[in-house]
């Protein structure tokens, strides 16, 4: 099985950033997530993984990719996906 691949990575206006990874494709149904580092030194962020705020599958990584990038590269709806992310994770719904 291939490993996930980074495909759009921008620094954030507060330090951390935000990636747009492609996971492995299954059944030929391709994947990939939108996630979010807030922690601005790196060393904090060993043993951390950042959130992920959306993901989503489709018939193509290009689609896929379209539609992901509208959110990274909105500071609005990154703040609104973190907020949701927030309350799943009170909730005991997180990933």
């Amino acid at each position: 099985m291939a490993e996930q691949a980074v495909l759009f990575t921008r620094d954030l206006p507060g330090g951390g950033y935000v990636a747009i990874e492609a996971l492995p494709t299954e059944a030929g149904v391709h994947r990939a997530r939108v996630s979010v580092e807030r922690r601005t030194d790196p060393d904090r962020r060993l043993g951390h993984v950042p959130p992920i705020i959306v993901t989503l599958e489709g018939g193509s990584q290009a689609e896929l990719f379209e539609e992901l990038y509208r959110i990274a590269v909105d500071n609005v709806e990154i703040a609104r996906g973190i907020l949701k992310w927030q309350a799943a994770r009170r909730q005991g719904k997180a990933h």
